[in-house]
């Protein structure tokens, strides 16, 4: 029967990668001249580090038009509300999710059986597995995975026949 994995995963090499065209960028731009500001990348934690919680912002929002660039969604981003101020930097701390946790899962078959799709889904670990009869039936449940307004960025991988 053919079937295909749903997961969530960030391409860590990408966000590197975005991490350091963002680096560049402030260092040439105008507004950033003399002060200090950073972006950070440990494991799949982003600090980004300014001297005003304004330019904190201007980093956040640097630092995700670097990742759409490419190709690294920021949607399923833990960000935190306020940038921490300490001495006298602020900091703001982006945490990408990696997998897809109980609850999101659930919310994902939900979405299929909710529109009468004939697969059957399971969760395994932090990926949805989704076996049908149809290759049909499992490309018609991606395309409304895709629709879908779920907080995570889904991938699709082993498809299998």
């Amino acid at each position: 029967m053919p079937s295909f994995d749903i997961v969530s995963e960030v391409n860590t090499v990408e966000l590197r990668h975005a991490m350091e065209n963002a680096n560049r960028e402030v260092a040439t731009r105008f507004d950033f001249r003399g002060v200090l500001a950073s972006i950070e990348l440990s494991d799949l934690s982003v600090t980004l580090k300014s001297e005003s919680d304004f330019q904190v912002r201007q980093l956040e929002d640097l630092f995700r038009n670097h990742c759409t660039k490419r190709g690294v969604s920021t949607s399923g981003v833990d960000i935190e509300e306020e940038p921490v101020h300490s001495g006298k930097t602020y900091s703001l701390t982006m945490t990408f999710k990696q997998g897809i946790d109980q609850p999101a899962a659930k919310e994902i078959i939900a979405i299929i059986k909710d529109n009468k799709i004939k697969v059957q889904t399971s969760i395994q670990g932090d990926k949805v597995r989704v076996t049908g009869k149809s290759r049909d039936d499992l490309q018609a449940s991606m395309a409304l995975l895709k629709k879908s307004e779920i907080a995570l960025p889904l991938q699709f991988n082993n498809f299998r026949d």
